[in-house]
């Protein structure tokens, strides 16, 4: 698709395919993409795993030189800020290192493998300015500062001197964000920038990534599969299937009248907030012709499989030997998880999610409160006792590079629960392990790959099925699928749900996205600063929020439709408050206060929600 003639192509890809040398030969994984991205517009690719997506990034930037991949056909014109228009295709590298930063800039997907892990941010981010703007330390130090401001890290001038291991994911990424957008580049391609983060925190850096489009005529390619972030910014959108373009077109007009059945199927399972407005109870995504089925699963009555009462983690900071503060990660959190039962924990980053679940399976040394699993205080556990509460709870990681040992192939890493609790022996260990592999939409062929040969999305289905390799009776899914395609998604929480049904399975699932959160959880608790603020029945939570903050974090959710793309404009963008505090400045836990039928919120002094 050409730009209209009073918007001269800032990037023009004509017939690029992009080829990858194999043992068994040649493999293109993008062929004959056409594709124009104008000043100031945004252009939005969506597709699977392996569509090409993030490959197609890769040749425009020509970071495929050092990926293992080439350009095997066609040419990539771009417009430089002289006026020349040249072909990236054939560009010297030397000159694509110069290009790379004030020109055209990349946001990547995993963060973590993105950044130096033995630089702290603040140099990392001042490096860049240095070289791109010419500033000395001390401006581009203040500079990376100001940076941090606008991507909505709060406590901007502390976080410069953090690593990234001291980071929370959604952190990291909006580090990545920031060092992009030091060279204020014509043309940004963010590959899945704001997969990690929150809802609220996402809506922020969507404005602010407008704003600067606005400010400096920049053209975006926006790789992402989440279909409500490509309804809230995209001009238009090309929809890749098999490095192939199958779609493209303005995006109201895709949205309104997709015409290839792969977009038609992608559109087909995207979660809307509000779907279930009228069912009490989660219902997996309707997969074709599929009857709506309600998950009634919940043994009401029957012991919990989890129950915390004040369960406290706090995390000392220290300057040398002297205390200087304490984060309140977990501040007096009670909750119950019933068998059968789906309990979904949602809020910002900080706010306790993760941090509650490691303090359940001790990864957190909890200070305070009590834990009971089946009816068990898990503190006063014997070792045999121990092993088996720790094989009835599994932790499926947010970070599934992080949590694969790249040494070991995913199949050793499935089978790992298998033989510590002696589940099978022998091939039947092998033909478990591929079962598994079945069941979260992978091939059998996969049991011999390593982390690094797979997709982030993949790599995700394998840590799933190696947290159901051990039965387990609860899991704790930190944002399980966050990082997988829309379609993909449907299918692994569709899996999760039909094995609570079958296999009386409970979570805790740890969520940024509400739209998932709404379909399969039968409870939701919201937190803020380490409490919980608000829980409840779904339908209760969502239909009539109680507490502020959670009306906040509702509003925030991308809708999938581009009618509805103003409605974020007026929303509030005030900082949460930091978790760390003076050592001898207590939070004052606010009461919960029932508002009805298992419903409660947490009531705060006049003024504000703390």
């Amino acid at each position: 698709m050409n730009p209209a003639p009073d918007r001269p192509a800032l990037l023009d890809v004509r017939g690029l395919s992009v080829t990858f040398d194999t043992e068994r030969g040649p493999a293109t994984v993008v062929r004959d993409l056409d594709m124009t991205v104008a000043p100031g517009e945004t252009v939005a690719i969506v597709g699977e795993s392996g569509s090409g997506k993030s490959v197609t990034a890769l040749a425009i930037t020509r970071l495929i030189d050092y990926a293992g991949g080439r350009i095997s056909g066609g040419q990539i014109l771009f417009t430089d800020r002289t006026g020349r228009q040249r072909d990236l295709a054939i560009e010297p590298p030397e000159s694509m290192r110069r290009l790379r930063g004030p020109d055209i800039a990349m946001v990547f997907q995993e963060p973590m493998t993105s950044l130096n892990p033995v630089l702290t941010v603040g140099a990392q981010i001042a490096e860049a300015v240095i070289q791109h703007q010419g500033l000395n330390e001390k401006a581009a130090r203040e500079e990376a500062r100001r940076l941090l401001e606008r991507v909505r890290i709060p406590e901007a001038a502390r976080q410069l001197d953090r690593y990234p291991f001291q980071m929370s994911g959604g952190m990291r990424q909006r580090v990545m964000i920031a060092m992009a957008l030091s060279c204020r580049p014509r043309l940004l391609i963010a590959d899945e920038p704001t997969t990690a983060l929150d809802v609220t925190v996402q809506a922020q850096v969507l404005r602010l990534m407008r704003s600067l489009q606005q400010e400096l005529g920049m053209g975006l390619i926006f790789i992402t599969h989440d279909m409500g972030v490509v309804a809230e910014m995209a001009d238009r959108v090309v929809v890749m299937q098999h490095g192939r373009v199958v779609e493209t077109g303005e995006v109201v007009e895709l949205f309104t009248k997709p015409r290839h059945p792969y977009t038609r199927m992608l559109l087909d399972a995207v979660p809307v907030l509000g779907a279930l407005a009228e069912h009490p109870l989660p219902a997996p995504f309707i997969i074709g012709d599929a009857p709506h089925v309600e998950q009634d699963t919940v043994r009401h009555g029957a012991t919990p499989v989890l129950e915390l009462e004040g369960l406290t983690t706090r995390f000392d900071v220290r300057r040398g030997f002297r205390l200087v503060g304490r984060i309140h990660a977990a501040e007096q959190v009670s909750l119950t998880v019933a068998p059968g039962e789906t309990l979904a924990l949602v809020g910002e980053s900080g706010c306790g999610k993760t941090t509650t679940g490691r303090s359940v399976i001790r990864l957190e040394q909890p200070l305070g409160g009590v834990i009971r699993v089946n009816g068990e205080d898990v503190s006063r556990l014997n070792p045999a006792r121990e092993k088996r509460m720790r094989r009835a709870i599994q932790f499926i990681f947010q970070d599934p590079f992080a949590s694969l040992d790249p040494r070991m192939t995913v199949g050793f890493s499935i089978a790992e629960p298998i033989h510590t609790h002696k589940l099978a022996h022998g091939p039947a260990v092998r033909e478990r392990v591929q079962t598994l592999l079945r069941q979260v939409g992978l091939l059998p062929e996969h049991v011999d790959r390593y982390p690094h040969e797979m997709s982030g999305g993949q790599r995700q289905r394998v840590c799933i099925a190696r947290a159901l390799a051990s039965e387990p009776s609860l899991i704790i899914a930190d944002e399980a699928v966050a990082a997988l395609d829309v379609s993909i998604r449907a299918q692994v929480v569709n899996l999760m749900m039909d094995l609570q049904s079958r296999l009386g399975l409970s979570y805790l699932f740890i969520s940024h996205d509400m739209a998932v959160v709404e379909r399969v959880s039968h409870r939701v608790a919201v937190m803020y600063l380490g409490q919980i603020v608000e829980i409840g029945p779904r339908q209760a939570v969502f239909g009539d929020p109680q507490h502020a903050y959670t009306r906040r974090l509702l509003a925030a959710v991308p809708v999938p439709d581009p009618a509805r793309r103003s409605r974020h404009e007026g929303l509030d963008d005030s900082e949460v408050p930091s978790p760390l505090r003076r050592p001898d400045d207590m939070p004052v836990v606010a009461p919960l206060v029932q508002v009805g039928a298992g419903h409660f919120v947490a009531r705060h002094r006049v003024g504000g929600m703390y």
